[in-house]
């Protein structure tokens, strides 16, 4: 005897929109229903399914994923047979309710993180000269926090010698809306450069504001969200921007990289001083190049010196008049070269490493701050406020 098959039971709007809200606007990270982005839901009686999305931006590089991201959420419904996504673009108007919503209603060109209740720590990676790693110890140090579920941002303002992007193996664009940029992420890392506004390998040749600017507006324009941790990469030395970095974050921690040498030591000892000019804190100071494991027997040797870290920490506390640690110290690895330049971060391709293992530690110490471990529980003694 035959039997009747159940009819299907046709999927409703409001589960249909539930689904959409778990997908995430690639570039703002929050729900597309939450940021008007949805532009209708039609359902036939079969269980066909269209909806429409509005991007941002006409070209959004990320078309594909939020495509690709809807039809999964939405097929995932009960009753849906089959899914078709059209895509439209924002009007000027619509742009401009997102942008103000984005800023919940706050002032245009504010710098979030220079806010007294921002929850952010900032850290400027600073060096007295360049050919240290300051780079690549930011790279790692970011990738290591975002592996360990921060969300993580990085600012590239070495305006001449920008590297980040590479080194965190993105080329991608960041997307305007309005008056706000929204930054491209690598390895759950937010990152900006102005390697991604130049053409090819073009040189900047800019005098000291537009460095200013520049930096301005990788702070105050770049829709950052909530952050844990802001790292920023800054240029060798104690130039425009250092003094930028104190006038528009003054909240933010200096982070002294050095080598072993003493030639090295002195002038990172000199770059880190400006925080008593500034009036900022100097969380503390790592060496990278402490030496090469030997391939044959696993002895480190001294290829820069040693004691590099040490001098530039027991300068800086006498200088400063407050405790400056050193944080950790990283050897030599070639690997840590080579995720420089392949743009995979070595915290991620080697992490039990000697260097790797050395970064993640590096990482948990600054990453741990943020979640509310004292400065006693990282062994880093407690400092005067200038």
């Amino acid at each position: 005897m035959a039997t009747d098959t159940p009819p299907v039971s046709t999927p409703s709007e409001e589960a249909v929109r539930a689904a959409l809200a778990t997908v995430n606007d690639p570039e703002i990270h929050r729900p597309i229903t939450e940021l008007g982005m949805v532009k209708s839901v039609d359902i036939a009686a079969g269980g066909s399914v269209a909806v429409g999305v509005y991007l941002t931006v006409s070209g959004c590089p990320l078309r594909d994923t939020i495509t690709r991201e809807v039809t999964e959420a939405v097929s995932a419904v009960e009753g849906v047979t089959s899914v078709s996504v059209e895509l439209d673009v924002m009007s000027d108007e619509q742009r401009k309710e997102l942008a103000a919503a984005l800023r919940d209603g706050k002032a245009e060109r504010e710098v979030p993180f220079a806010k007294p209740g921002s929850l952010t720590r900032v850290y400027a990676v600073a060096s007295g000269k360049g050919g240290v790693g300051k780079s690549s110890v930011t790279v790692n140090l970011a990738a290591a926090m975002a592996a360990d579920g921060l969300k993580v941002g990085v600012v590239d303002a070495d305006i001449y010698g920008h590297s980040v992007p590479r080194m965190l193996g993105t080329e991608a664009r960041p997307t305007q809306v309005e008056d706000m940029i929204m930054p491209p992420s690598a390895h759950g890392v937010k990152v900006i450069s102005i390697g991604m506004f130049t053409p090819g390998n073009a040189p900047v040749v800019w005098r000291g504001p537009m460095l200013h600017r520049a930096l301005q507006q990788f702070l105050a324009d770049v829709f950052w969200g909530d952050l844990d941790v802001l790292l920023l990469d800054l240029p060798p030395g104690t130039g425009d921007i250092a003094i930028s970095v104190a006038q528009l974050v003054p909240g933010a921690e200096i982070l002294v990289v050095t080598t072993p040498q003493q030639a090295a030591a002195e002038v990172a000892e000199r770059a880190g001083s400006i925080a008593v000019q500034t009036h900022q804190k100097i969380v503390g100071v790592v060496e990278n190049m402490s030496g090469m494991p030997c391939p044959h027997c696993d002895e480190l040797v001294d290829v820069f010196g040693s004691g590099g870290g040490e001098r530039v920490a027991e300068g800086l506390t006498r200088t400063t008049g407050a405790n400056v640690p050193v944080l950790g110290t990283i050897p030599i690895d070639v690997r840590l070269r080579e995720g420089g330049d392949d743009g995979r971060p070595i915290v991620l391709t080697d992490p039990e490493s000697p260097a790797g293992s050395a970064l993640r530690s590096i990482a948990g110490k600054l990453g741990g701050r943020k979640r509310g471990l004292s400065g006693m529980a990282l062994g880093i003694t407690p400092r005067n406020k200038f």
